[in-house]
């Protein structure tokens, strides 16, 4: 049996599922497993995680032949380029839905395609009909697995619950320090859309905010498409904030996927990205920024709402992070639900990934097997 887990989109993908095939290849050695990326950059960074995490993971890593005309995005004709490749697998495991491209194409032969998902966000994109689409699916906790099921894109058998795999390698360090101080950091985190993300009306005025404060640190690290490739020159918009002692500029390193900020800030202040998610897995205080009057209440696309103040404007941020600080307890309960609902026992990491492995290599052996009755700690 042969593996494939390729990486066309950005890097921070690559945590989702690169943790699986490690450990598909540490238990499973009758299975051939490689990880597959689209450029030098995906193989560099694909290397240097499994020789850091699991150096005695025999995973194959091989680099994609580039589109013949490369320019751009594309992973659509990445994956052409690679079908005869591809096709050579009995299964290609993806944490991204453009995967679903290859279903599409003449020659991708018995392959099947098992999504991994990337992130545990509510936002309906998640939740799409294409993911009916999908020969498996992992999932992370029951809250994600009753939506999917009442959508009817997953089915008994060809799906696990207690999947988070990204949690196996980024959990259990302790948070570092970014800045020379005692001071709470506030991490913000705006998404890369701009029909819902609040950087562009409000983004320059909570980093001005900030740099003027004696009282907190911040650690302004957007989603990674948000300033995807992070240039120097996109590094010069933010040129005034370089002397400020109490912020930390980021538009893309690999801190800002791995959990490093996320572990370590006090608060986190964002819009709609899914790394509330991750950063709730431990309660901690929340603020968000709507800069679009979005209808959030009871809409399950904004579920992670509930978890901190929704704020209008991004006028007086300081004191409102005076006030979410003061009165964190308010909301840890409903934190701590949304965690235990959103993950289930992936949220402590360990064993997720290996969780993943087996569910994935007992279906391409046996075929589908109804594993929603199971508890996820029964896993061997």
């Amino acid at each position: 049996m042969r593996v494939v887990f390729p990486y066309f989109a950005q890097l921070h993908q690559v945590f989702h599922s690169l943790p699986i095939a490690a450990e598909m290849a540490r238990r499973h050695r009758d299975v051939e497993v490689h990880a597959a990326g689209s450029t030098a950059a995906h193989v560099s960074f694909v290397r240097e995680l499994l020789a850091r995490h699991v150096p005695d993971a025999p995973v194959k890593v091989d680099l994609l032949k580039r589109p013949l005309f490369d320019r751009g995005p594309a992973k659509k004709r990445t994956m052409m380029r690679n079908l005869i490749y591809l096709s050579g697998f009995d299964a290609i495991v993806t944490p991204e839905r453009t995967s679903l491209f290859l279903k599409k194409l003449v020659g991708l032969g018995h392959a099947r395609l098992v999504w991994t998902r990337h992130g545990a966000g509510d936002r309906a994109i998640g939740f799409a009909e294409d993911v009916s689409t999908f020969d498996y699916v992992l999932v992370a906790g029951p809250k994600i697995e009753e939506r999917l099921l009442s959508s009817g894109l997953i089915r008994p058998g060809h799906y696990c619950t207690g999947v988070y795999a990204k949690f196996d390698w980024a959990r259990g360090r302790p948070p570092r320090r970014w800045f020379d101080n005692d001071r709470p950091t506030v991490l913000y985190n705006p998404h890369f859309d701009a029909k819902l993300s609040s950087w562009p009306s409000f983004g320059l005025s909570v980093l001005e905010q900030f740099a003027g404060s004696s009282r907190y640190n911040l650690i302004f690290a957007p989603h990674i498409r948000l300033f995807d490739p992070p240039t120097s020159r996109k590094y010069e918009r933010f040129a005034r904030f370089a002397m400020c002692p109490n912020v930390r500029i980021d538009l893309g390193s690999v801190h800002g996927i791995d959990l490093g900020y996320v572990e370590s800030a006090d608060l986190y202040l964002g819009d709609v990205s899914s790394q509330v998610a991750e950063f709730v897995s431990r309660p901690r205080p929340c603020l968000f920024l709507d800069a679009h009057g979005a209808a959030w209440q009871d809409n399950p696309d904004y579920a992670f709402w509930s978890l901190g103040k929704v704020l209008g404007s991004p006028d007086r941020i300081l004191e409102q992070v005076d006030q979410a600080l003061a009165s964190a307890a308010r909301y840890r309960p409903v934190q701590e639900r949304y965690a235990t609902e959103t993950f289930g026992i992936a949220r402590e990491g360990g064993g997720s990934a290996a969780r993943g492995a087996d569910a994935i290599v007992e279906f391409l052996r046996t075929g589908p097997r109804d594993l929603s009755a199971e508890r996820p700690g029964d896993a061997a």
